[in-house]
């Protein structure tokens, strides 16, 4: 009878027991791309500010960095990750493949954009732009990378060019490879971001005389803070709130340096970047 009357109580308290409790025995699933040179690198930078938006939830949490930054659409896409910081084409990718949903986009120095660009060796000559580049040998970052594959891709194609053929071509690369292979010299030309460069050179991993920019691309929506579909709509208007009402102060402690907060966004804020997923024929237009 003792341990029958146990029994119920132990039952009677989990019935009962707080949703606060029960929540945190939930475990969110955070992913965030391949934003430093390696990924220890990137779990580095990027944990205090996932541990900061775990602890403010009262949930234990997991932080995946993908390898490149198609995969992290694929997690979100297949309920792997419940939320990601990744960049824009991913985004894309993640919405149209999944449902992803976009919910702020990072501030970097103050401002929601950033540029692509695309880095040449710095006494290579170049008579006209881009027309005098062809047979150069340029690297393009992977396929799922905004900046690296997206804007410069559709930038060529634009003016009837393509990439594969007017150039020694080839892609994949990460970013920071890109950076290193033109300054080393293994490549004429490769794709990058300024946000990226401008870190690089801050912490002195490559000079600044070492490359030259030979464009750089309208401005573009900076990284989206991305739900995946079917993810909890309480939860994400809290995580919403939480990130767009950290301070520049608060920012210098938990976010990657440079990097100074959140404004709210919606899929809308990257329709620029569905436009061109669209021109090179990597997206079906929306009927």
């Amino acid at each position: 009878m003792l341990n029958r009357r146990i029994l119920c109580l132990t039952a009677g308290a989990m019935i009962a027991a707080p949703p606060v409790l029960r929540a945190r025995e939930t475990r969110l699933r955070f992913a965030v791309g391949p934003f430093q040179p390696t990924p220890s690198d990137t779990r580095k930078a990027f944990e205090p500010f996932f541990k900061h938006l775990a602890d403010r939830l009262g949930h234990p949490h997991e932080l995946v960095v993908t390898n490149d930054w198609a995969g992290i659409a694929i997690a979100l896409s297949n309920g792997q990750a419940d939320l990601a910081w990744m960049g824009p084409w991913g985004y894309v990718l993640a919405h149209h493949q999944g449902g992803a949903q976009a919910i702020a986009t990072v501030k970097y120095d103050g401002r929601p954009f950033y540029h692509a660009i695309i880095l040449a060796r710095p006494g290579l000559t170049i008579d006209s732009w881009p027309q005098g580049a062809k047979g150069l040998r340029i690297s393009l970052a992977d396929v799922g990378s905004t900046s690296g594959w997206l804007i410069p891709t559709h930038y060529f194609r634009m003016r009837g060019i393509d990439p594969k053929t007017f150039f020694q071509y080839r892609d994949g690369a990460s970013h920071p490879a890109n950076v290193m292979a033109v300054a080393n010299g293994q490549v004429d030309l490769a794709t990058d971001f300024d946000r990226n460069f401008n870190g690089m050179a801050d912490r002195g991993l490559v000079r600044r005389e070492d490359v030259k920019i030979v464009w750089q691309s309208e401005p573009l929506p900076n990284d989206p803070l991305v739900v995946r579909a079917g993810f909890d709509p309480a939860m994400t208007a809290r995580i919403r709130e939480i990130v767009t009402t950290i301070s520049e102060e608060d920012a210098r402690t938990i976010m990657p340096p440079r990097y100074t907060g959140w404004v709210k966004a919606d899929h809308k804020a990257y329709g620029l970047i569905e436009a061109a997923g669209v021109a090179v024929g990597r997206l079906q237009p929306k009927s």
